[in-house]
This record gives C-alpha cells, sequence and structure tokens, in this order.
C-alpha cells in the first residue's frame, strides 16, 4: 500500500471465511483499544456483502460492548434478518477472541423517488477546507514540530482532517466554550467507485471527531488528557449519495453531558450545502486519576 486512502480500503476489504462469515484485520498500534470507527466500517462491509448490492445503506445502528485488542483480527457474523420488496435488514455480531466486542443493525433501502423533500440549512457559514491549516500544521506551529509518535500517526491517518475553529491549547481558551466543534474532512487519497466502501469509509470518520464537541467545554482538545473517553453507541442515517474522498464537513455538538456520559450529534454535508448523513453517539467520559 503506497498511502493511507489506500490501506484504509485494503482494511476495509474483508475475508470471506463462510457464507455469512468474514474476518477482518486489526492492525498493531500503540493503543490501548481498537479504534471504534474501523469495527464500525468493518462490520458494515460485511452487512453489505450480504446483499445483492442494488440497495444503498440507509442507516445503522450499533452498540460498542467491549473495547477490542489491536492486532488481534475480529470476526464479523452476519445475520439475514429480512430481504424484502424494498428493504433488507442485516445484523452483525463482531467477535474477537471468543467475546462479543461490537453489534451493528444496518438497513438497506432500493432507490425510489419520494413525493417531497426539504432541508434545512447548514447552521453557519464556515470557511472553505483549502483556506484552513491541516491539524498536523496546527500542531507544528503550536510545537515547533511533531513528537515522533504523532509524525508516525499523521502518515497512517487516512483523512486530511481541518478545525473550522482554531485548536485550543490551554484552559483559558476553552473557558465559555459551546460544546460545537466543526470540521472538513476527506480521505487523503481515492478510495475506488464502490458505493460501499466511500459509505463505510465515512462510517469509520464518523467516530473519529464526534465526542471532541463534548470534551470542547471541559479541556483542550490537545495536550494532556484529564478524561478517558470510549463510544457506546453509534446511529447513522444516510440521506443522499456521496464520495468520501472528496471533502465533506462535519459540524458537530453536544446537547448533554452528565452522569460520566455525553450525547453528541453530528450533521455532515457536501460543499453545497446538502446534508448527506446525521449521526448521534453517546460517549463514556471517566475523569483519569492523577
Amino acid at each position: 500500500m503506497t498511502n493511507a486512502a489506500e490501506r484504509l480500503v485494503d482494511l476495509l476489504d474483508l475475508e470471506r471465511i463462510e457464507v455469512n462469515i468474514f474476518r477482518g484485520r486489526s492492525p498493531q498500534e500503540s493503543l490501548q483499544r481498537v479504534f471504534g470507527g474501523q469495527v464500525a466500517g468493518q462490520a458494515l462491509v460485511a452487512a453489505g456483502r450480504t446483499t445483492e448490492g442494488d440497495r444503498p445503506v440507509h442507516s445503522l445502528h450499533a452498540y460498542f460492548l467491549r473495547p477490542g485488542r489491536p492486532g488481534v483480527p475480529i470476526v464479523y457474523q452476519v445475520e439475514r434478518v429480512r430481504d424484502g420488496r424494498s428493504f433488507t435488514t442485516r445484523r452483525v455480531t463482531a467477535v474477537q477472541e471468543g467475546r462479543t466486542i461490537f453489534n451493528l443493525t444496518a438497513s438497506f433501502h432500493k432507490p425510489e423517488e419520494g413525493g417531497f423533500t426539504h432541508q434545512l440549512p447548514p447552521a453557519r457559514v464556515v470557511p472553505d477546507p483549502e483556506t484552513l491549516p491541516t491539524v498536523a500544521e496546527e500542531v507544528r506551529e503550536h510545537l515547533g514540530e511533531l513528537p515522533e509518535a504523532l509524525e508516525r500517526m499523521a502518515r497512517r491517518q487516512p483523512f486530511d482532517i481541518r478545525y473550522v475553529d482554531r485548536l485550543r491549547w490551554s484552559p483559558e481558551e476553552i473557558q465559555d466554550a459551546e460544546p460545537r466543534s466543526a470540521v472538513w474532512m476527506r480521505a487523503v487519497g481515492p478510495l475506488g467507485d464502490d458505493p460501499l466502501v466511500h459509505t463505510c469509509a465515512l462510517t469509520y470518520a464518523s467516530d473519529m471527531t464526534l465526542l471532541d464537541a463534548v470534551r470542547i467545554p471541559v479541556e483542550p482538545l490537545w495536550g494532556p488528557r484529564g478524561f478517558d473517553m470510549a463510544s457506546l453507541d453509534h446511529a447513522m442515517w444516510f440521506h443522499r449519495p456521496f464520495r468520501a474522498d472528496e471533502w465533506f464537513l462535519y459540524d458537530q455538538e453536544s446537547p448533554v453531558a452528565t452522569g460520566g456520559r455525553g450525547l453528541a450529534r453530528g450533521r455532515i454535508y457536501d460543499r453545497q450545502g446538502n446534508l448527506l448523513v446525521s449521526v448521534v453517539q453517546e460517549g463514556l467520559f471517566r475523569e483519569l486519576s492523577r
């Protein structure tokens, strides 16, 4: 693989080991647990590979049950719940070392013409992505150079991420900050022409920054961490076709955080302001011991 986008496509290319059973790689990385977006994206690939391919996914609902171990393969077992005239439903269980770590239900809908259409406009006007610095550029500007660990992470990153609001580095900068965040994103290289790959790649990306909105009023996004966080559940609704290797705006907000959990919701738009995807996620937040 020559770049991170191609590595992402390879990561999403599951091995079929039975009619309804697939195996996915889990890269060995210096993380405590497997990235949730990877598991969600691979599970959606498994679900999609058991359909005829003529019905795009329109929604998914998932639960993260246990942390996955990096470097250990994950087996995805697909249950063919329904094959109707217009809708197809699949349930996927992700198993690692004999334990269920993740459940996903996905629904696929045969394209049809609706009698009406409407959409609320985007909540705010934002700068074009080309005018914004990359995350690596912002970190270099603040630190002078990237630490070796961050340099390696930047090279492996399959998505170009550009924060609409500059990164905050100090407690003073987050005073009175609202629980909102927005980023432009796109894959760092072409992802091919399979619509399922683009859907699963965006599912991967949807877990990368969404919980930022919960953290923003509490601590700077970069620097020492005061809280450990983990995704609990994740839901997505896909409204229009898209390409994950073209710029999309991910507008995120957190309406509530209480009881050690924070809710975040996101809206994903194309450059013309068309709403492509709606996302909701709840995360667990626990203060790290000092």
